[in-house]
C-alpha cells in the first residue's frame, strides 16, 4: 500500500481544491536566499549561480497570478481588473517604496547621494523602469520589479479581454502566451547581454509561469503533467532541478558566454519544479515546513532590503560565506519588521477597500489567503 501510494498521481479536482500551496512559500524562500548568496557569498557558491533564481521568482509569480485569475472567472464569471490591481499596489507598493525612501535617506546622511548616481536611477525607480538603471547604483535588486509590473499592464488586461471569447478561450490564450515566448526566442540573438536587467528574456520566464497556470487549470493541460505529482516522480523532478541549478554555469559556457539562453531553458525546469512542488510529497511537505515558510512569507522584503542589509555586515565582514549568511540573518530581521507594521496592515486596509467596493455593488473577489498563493 505504501509502495502504492508513492505512485499516485495528483487528480485534477484535488489541484482546483488546493486553495493553499504552502510548498510555493517555502520556494520563494530557497529563491531569494539563493540570490543573497550569489551576491555576497563571494567564489565558494559561484557554481551555485545564484543570481538565475529571480527566473524561478518570475515563474511563481506567473502561475499563481494566472492561477487565481482563472478560479475567480470560473467563480464570479468574470476577472475583475480593479480588484486584482487594488490587492497588487497593497501588496507591493508599501514595501517598495519605503525601502526605497530609506535608501535615499541613507545616501543623503553619507553624503553621496549624487556620488552614488541615486538622483540619475530616481526618475526611473518612481516609473518603475528599474530594469535600465545601471546596476551600480543604490537599489539595484529592484529591477526584476520593473519587469514584473510592466508585465502585469498587460497579462491580466489580456486574461479579461479573452474571456469575452465565446469558444476556444483557453486555446486562444495559451496561442498568444505561446507567440509571446517565440517572439521573446527569436529577438534573443539581438539583445546585448551587457544589458541584463533590459533584456526580453525576463518576460519569457512569466509567460512560462502564466501558460503553466493556464495549462494545470483545465483538465486536459492538467493531464500532461499529471504523471509528474506522484510522490516518486516529485522527488525525482525535484532532483533534476538541483542538477539544472549546478548546470547552470556549464551550460552558459557552452553557449559562449550568452547567459540569456540559458533562462529559458532554467524556466522551463522551473515549470516542473512547480508542478512537483504542489502534488503531495515528500518535496512539498519539506517546502511546507516552518522554517520555510516563515522565510518565504518575507522573500519578498528581504529580497528588496539585502543591499540596505549588505551596508550593515559590510562593516564588519567581507565578501564571502559568513558575509553571505549575516545578510540574509539581518535582511529577514529588517523582512519581519516590515511584514509586521507595513505589509500585513497596507494588504488588510486593501481588503477593506475591496470590502466597500463589493458593498457598493463591486463583486470583488474573494481573496487569497496570505502566504503561498500570493505573488512576491
Amino acid at each position: 500500500m505504501i509502495v502504492r501510494s508513492w505512485w499516485r498521481p495528483l487528480d485534477h479536482a484535488e489541484f482546483r481544491a488546493s486553495s493553499w500551496f504552502p510548498g510555493l512559500t517555502g520556494l520563494r524562500a530557497l529563491a531569494a536566499l539563493a540570490v543573497v548568496f550569489f551576491h555576497y557569498g563571494g567564489p565558494v557558491v559561484d557554481r551555485l549561480q545564484g543570481w538565475i533564481a529571480v527566473q524561478l521568482f518570475f515563474v511563481l509569480s506567473g502561475f499563481l497570478i494566472t492561477t487565481l485569475a482563472l478560479r475567480e472567472e470560473d467563480r464570479t464569471g468574470r476577472i475583475s481588473l480593479r480588484g486584482f490591481y487594488v490587492r497588487r499596489v497593497f501588496r507591493i507598493l508599501p514595501v517598495y517604496f519605503l525601502l526605497l525612501g530609506l535608501t535615499a535617506l541613507a545616501v543623503t546622511l553619507a553624503g553621496t547621494y549624487h556620488a552614488s548616481r541615486l538622483a540619475d536611477a530616481m526618475p526611473f525607480y518612481l516609473t518603475f523602469f528599474n530594469e535600465v538603471v545601471d546596476y551600480n547604483t543604490p537599489y539595484p535588486t529592484s529591477w526584476s520589479l520593473g519587469v514584473e509590473e510592466k508585465f502585469y499592464l498587460v497579462w491580466p488586461a489580456l486574461l479579461v479581454l479573452t474571456s469575452f471569447a465565446r469558444s476556444r478561450k483557453s486555446l486562444l490564450r495559451a496561442v498568444i502566451g505561446a507567440g509571446v515566448v517565440c517572439f521573446v526566442l527569436g529577438v534573443l540573438p539581438l539583445a546585448p547581454s551587457a544589458q541584463w536587467a533590459s533584456l526580453s528574456v525576463h518576460y519569457c520566464s512569466l509567460v512560462i509561469g502564466c501558460l503553466l497556470g493556464l495549462a494545470l487549470h483545465h483538465p486536459r493541460g492538467f493531464a500532461v503533467f499529471r504523471p509528474l505529482t506522484s510522490p516518486a516522480a516529485a522527488v525525482l523532478v525535484a532532483l533534476g532541478f538541483v542538477v539544472l541549478q549546478f548546470s547552470v554555469k556549464p551550460l552558459g559556457q557552452l553557449l559562449g558566454g550568452h547567459w540569456q539562453y540559458v533562462v529559458p531553458i532554467y524556466a522551463a525546469g522551473s515549470a516542473l519544479l512547480l508542478v512537483a512542488v504542489i502534488a503531495q510529497s515528500p518535496v512539498r511537505r519539506l517546502l511546507a515546513s516552518r522554517p520555510f515558510t516563515f522565510v518565504g512569507d518575507r522573500s519578498y522584503a528581504l529580497y528588496l532590503a539585502q543591499t540596505g542589509a549588505a551596508g550593515v555586515t559590510g562593516l564588519l565582514l567581507p565578501t564571502g560565506l559568513a558575509k553571505a549568511a549575516a545578510t540574509s540573518a539581518v535582511a529577514l530581521l529588517f523582512a519581519c519588521g516590515l511584514r509586521r507594521w507595513v505589509e500585513l496592515p497596507a494588504i488588510a486596509y486593501g481588503r477593506r477597500l475591496l470590502a466597500k467596493l463589493l458593498a457598493k455593488g463591486e463583486r470583488a473577489p474573494a481573496d487569497a489567503r496570505q502566504g503561498p498563493a500570493r505573488v512576491r
